[in-house]
């Protein structure tokens, strides 16, 4: 999946994580000061792409600036998928 793709699929699981249509979603959009996430959030966006995307998350291991941005994010996934 390329970063575009998953650009994609991580703006359909906020949809369904915050329970409305999030427009516009880029790798410049920030998590906590755009989309008003809060770190529950955060985990239940993690579950919601845990098999979408096929990685396992280990709590242990989160570091919250993997979460400042999609970017960010997907610089994270690209990590624990190739793990």
């Amino acid at each position: 999946m390329d970063r575009q793709q998953m650009v994609g699929t991580i703006q359909s699981a906020l949809s369904g994580v915050l329970e409305r249509d999030v427009p516009g979603v880029s790798e410049e959009t920030r998590f906590f000061d755009d989309l008003h996430l809060d770190s529950t959030s955060i985990l239940e966006l993690l579950m919601a792409l845990e098999e979408e995307v096929g990685f396992t998350v280990d709590p242990e291991e989160i570091d919250m600036d993997d979460f400042v941005s999609v970017a960010t994010f997907i610089d994270y996934l690209e990590r624990v998928q190739t793990t």
